[in-house]
C-alpha cells in the first residue's frame, strides 16, 4: 500500500520496523514501532493500525493460529472541510499457518477490531466544559 502524508505503519514481532516511535506492547516483548506520528491525522489512522495489530495477536491466540509478526498500514484522506473521507488498512502477517488460516484470522479481526468498528458506526465527538 502506498501511503499518503497521512498514512502510518504499526509493526511488531518479526515484521517490526526500526524507524518510528516504540510503544510497549502486551503481546510482544520488543513492543510495537509506529511511524510516522507527527500530526492528528496520523494519530487517527494509527489508532486503527494499532487496534488491528493488537487484535491480530489476541485473535491468533484464541484461534490457535501462530503469528510471528504483524504489520498494519492505515491511511486516509480528508475533504476541503477536513472531514475524513474514510480510512483503509492493509495487514501483513508472518505466520507458519496455512494461507486459509491466515485469511480466516484476518476476517475475524476485521469483524471484531474495536476502533474500526467504532469508526464504522460513527460516534459523536463533543467538547466537555
Amino acid at each position: 500500500m502506498d501511503l499518503s502524508a497521512f498514512g502510518v505503519r504499526a509493526s511488531a514481532g518479526s515484521l517490526r520496523g526500526t524507524d518510528g516511535v516504540a510503544l510497549q506492547h502486551s503481546w510482544t516483548d520488543e513492543g510495537v514501532v509506529a511511524a510516522p506520528v507527527t500530526n492528528g491525522a496520523q494519530v487517527l489512522h494509527l489508532s486503527v493500525a494499532v487496534c488491528v495489530l493488537n487484535d491480530t495477536y489476541r485473535e491468533s491466540e484464541r484461534l490457535g493460529i501462530p503469528v510471528d509478526g504483524v504489520a498494519v498500514e492505515a491511511d486516509g484522506a480528508f475533504d476541503g472541510e477536513w472531514q475524513s473521507t474514510g480510512i483503509t488498512y492493509a495487514v501483513t502477517i508472518d505466520s507458519p499457518a496455512s494461507t486459509e488460516d491466515v485469511a480466516h484470522l484476518q476476517s475475524v479481526v476485521d469483524e471484531v477490531a474495536e476502533v474500526p468498528r467504532a469508526l464504522r458506526a460513527g460516534a459523536p465527538v463533543t467538547r466537555s466544559y
